[in-house]
């Protein structure tokens, strides 16, 4: 994955991540693989929250795939 894609996908998330520190939350970039998967870490409230997978798909994938439509998942490690 080149720097410039990576450091897309992490602005990106740059402008999510308030609504998830709102909530006690936080989320970090781990990967991008070379078929479009973003590998993300939720952090705080967001990483023991019974609902972070509605969070993480509804949320977060919904809003990187607006920005970078050849994101194709968005998935919590």
């Amino acid at each position: 994955m080149n720097a410039d894609f990576f450091k897309k996908v992490k602005d990106a998330l740059e402008k999510v991540r308030p609504y998830l520190q709102a909530d006690g939350g936080d989320i970090t970039l781990v990967e991008v693989t070379d078929d479009m998967i973003v590998k993300v870490k939720l952090l705080g409230a967001c990483g023991a929250c019974p609902y972070s997978l509605q969070t993480l798909k509804n949320g977060v994938e919904h809003a990187l795939k607006r920005e970078i439509p050849e994101i194709k998942e968005v998935v919590s490690v």
